[in-house]
């Protein structure tokens, strides 16, 4: 992906009643009568980006584009005071992406995935193979027990300081928990406090060990977890 082609605007976009009161953001790029392909994006909830129609050839491809449940431009955000993230799992984000598919008229379509959207595609893929004509995968993750494992304690090797912060997080309630059960636990409390302290810590632990590039700030989005 190292040469992307130009810059460009969709030329049809939507929100795609997703039931339940969720409201998924969509918009289709490049070429209305050429070979279908989804982008699915990575997590945390980090959305669709301008650069991301700039994968497929717009002459060629019908790009489709969308915000994942609770992300970017999609309705209600993860992050809101009275968000269920029970309502956001993987089943029913494989179950969004059908239902756009057959919104769109779209017979089968080719998908491209990175981080967990690679994850995201592999589960649609398995629920759904017939609606796949070919993958494309980045960043690959599988989200298995060795991964998760791997990004929430291994790593701590690696960034010893910025994961002694992240574990700090846990409160001693929840000491006797798996990392990442804790954090899942936290994400659930009702208080939205503790929600988006957890929120916070989690997203500064992932941009400590997921960026590709030397000296990597924090992005400015995790000033307000909201």
């Amino acid at each position: 992906m190292s040469s992307l082609f130009p810059a460009l605007e969709p030329y049809r976009s939507d929100l795609l009643d997703a039931g339940d009161g969720y409201k998924i953001y969509w918009e289709c790029c490049g070429n209305p009568t050429g070979k279908a392909a989804v982008y699915l994006h990575g997590g945390p909830g980090s959305g669709c980006t301008d650069g991301a129609r700039r994968y497929f050839d717009p002459d060629a491809y019908r790009m489709v584009l969308f915000d994942q449940r609770g992300c970017g431009r999609s309705w209600p955000l993860a992050s809101g005071p009275d968000a269920d993230l029970s309502r956001n799992t993987t089943t029913l984000l494989v179950g969004d992406m059908e239902r756009l598919r057959e919104h769109l008229d779209i017979e089968r379509w080719t998908i491209l995935g990175v981080s967990w959207g690679a994850t995201l595609a592999l589960a649609y893929a398995q629920t759904h193979p017939e609606r796949v004509s070919e993958m494309v995968l980045a960043a690959v993750t599988t989200t298995s027990r060795r991964e998760v494992e791997w990004l929430t304690y291994d790593v701590g090797r690696i960034f010893p300081e910025e994961w002694h912060h992240f574990a700090a997080g846990v409160p001693d309630r929840l000491q006797h928990l798996p990392i990442v059960d804790a954090y899942a636990t936290m994400l659930f409390d009702p208080d939205p406090a503790i929600r988006a302290n957890a929120a916070l810590k989690w997203c500064e632990w992932e941009i400590a060990h997921v960026s590709l590039y030397p000296g990597s700030r924090r992005d400015r989005r995790y000033e307000d977890p909201q």
